[in-house]
């Protein structure tokens, strides 16, 4: 970057201070968040212009130094989405405009964190060995239910990152969100101990002809993984204030890549009278209702976020495990195992793991499915089966949300959402759901055939 750009870059961070409660509440970045869903990064512009306008604010003025777009939406974010204000391939085109940039960075940047918690949990591992050699035990064996998918809201890393550089924001790099990473890597994963007795075959060489038995202590460690919640306190060392703007970075970043990390469905505390027992008759399973905004539920907790708000994934969850198996599993004990089994994700909802895991837990088969894919989905359906997906902005939410397929009539699909019975009972074209699904769903979405 030459000395005009970072002099214009400088100028432009500075102004940003001054308007530094509106990037606190989110409510600004917001604006260009939701415009840059629809219409890009030019509708991110458009959208924090007229937030200004609407809200009689005066830094557009101020801002003109670098269209203020770059300082509202990534001012703590140019070396890691954005790859800095310019790309390397065109010094006066803004990142903003490369889309394919965009997508390796956030590739890239994927890939390193996944990469630095597969070392947190050979860590782990290593503090297990190690806890194991003092017990005198005879054997050991560890539960990781992370081997298949680790469980992560990369947007939470990023933004609580950013937000601990503060002032320092030109500092920010990949390498160096790695490096503060690692330095905290035996805090992203604990574990449990427990002990059992087992009965082992002795295969002492010299009694090969007979089977004999013993008895042998195990110990069972079982890992988990801490959270991005509290990854705040512990390795990145936030304050409140910066805790705050690290979660307005997570949910616009989410809402600006489409990824659908950020579930919350707007609640408030007003919940709504109870709706029963509602069953769906008109697929070809008969499927359970349950709706997280339902009086007896809705405040109930779902981690330290309650089910009202944040509850479409267990809620979607119990609805699948209740209409496929024998057991009635309500959003209070769906939100609970999530919880304790590291499917909640503090203020965003849920992993995209909860899905194939609470399948897996109630010995329902699950497939991961993506939008190229309408096929698939059609004959799941037709054979019985239910389909969560995990939308983006559109008809169902303003930025994640979990729903379940569970049907097709007339060419259309029937739904269960569990924010809202009204959208229930409509039928939708499978354009509209193909469209709105997740574009960069993790643990093998944004489509799960289940059943």
């Amino acid at each position: 970057m030459n000395n005009q750009e970072k002099s214009s870059l400088s100028q432009a961070a500075s102004t940003a201070q001054t308007i530094h409660g509106a990037i606190k509440t989110g409510k600004a970045i917001s604006a260009a968040a939701k415009g840059a869903a629809v219409g890009g990064p030019y509708g991110a512009a458009a959208g924090a212009a007229i937030y200004a306008a609407q809200h009689g604010k005066k830094f557009l003025a101020a801002a003109a130094v670098l269209l203020m777009l770059p300082v509202l939406f990534v001012l703590m974010l140019p070396s890691l989405i954005f790859g800095g204000l310019t790309s390397s391939g065109n010094a006066g085109q803004p990142i903003l405009n490369d889309n394919t940039a965009i997508v390796q960075n956030t590739n890239d940047i994927a890939f390193s964190v996944n990469q630095v918690l597969g070392e947190g949990i050979t860590d782990a591992e290593a503090r297990i060995a190690q806890d194991f050699a003092t017990t005198g035990g005879d054997n050991y064996e560890v539960i990781n239910p992370y081997a298949a998918d680790m469980s992560s809201n990369t947007n939470s890393f990023i933004a609580q990152y950013c937000a601990a550089k503060g002032e320092t924001w030109d500092t920010i790099s990949l390498a160096d969100m790695q490096a503060v990473l690692r330095q905290g890597k035996s805090s992203l994963y604990s574990y449990t101990r427990t002990s059992e007795t087992r009965t082992v075959e002795d295969d002492d060489p010299e009694t090969t002809d007979v089977v004999e038995t013993k008895e042998e202590t195990w110990y069972i460690y079982t890992l988990s993984y801490n959270g991005e919640g509290y990854f705040a306190d512990t390795v990145f060392h936030l304050t409140d204030e910066q805790k705050a703007l690290a979660g307005d970075y997570a949910q616009n970043l989410s809402l600006f890549l489409g990824d659908g990390m950020f579930q919350y469905t707007e609640y408030g505390g007003t919940t709504i009278a109870s709706l029963g027992n509602i069953r769906f008759t008109d697929g070809a399973t008969e499927v359970v209702y349950f709706n997280q905004l339902d009086e007896r539920w809705a405040n109930k907790p779902y981690g330290t976020d309650n089910i009202g708000g944040y509850g479409c994934g267990p809620t979607s969850m119990s609805i699948v495990v209740s209409s496929l198996t024998d057991d009635i599993v309500d959003p209070v004990e769906m939100a609970e195992w999530a919880y304790q089994n590291g499917g909640w994700c503090s203020k965003s909802g849920s992993y995209h793991s909860l899905i194939p895991s609470a399948a897996k837990a109630w010995g329902l088969n699950v497939e991961g499915c993506t939008a190229s894919e309408p096929q698939r989905i059609l004959d799941a359906l037709s054979d019985g089966k239910l389909v969560v997906a995990i939308m983006t902005k559109g008809h169902f939410t303003s930025g994640g949300h979990f729903i379940v397929l569970r049907g097709v009539q007339d060419g259309q699909i029937l739904v269960a959402d569990p924010a809202s019975y009204r959208r229930s009972e409509k039928l939708w074209d499978l354009s509209i759901i193909l469209n709105e699904a997740s574009k960069r769903a993790g643990a093998g979405g944004p489509f799960w055939l289940i059943g």
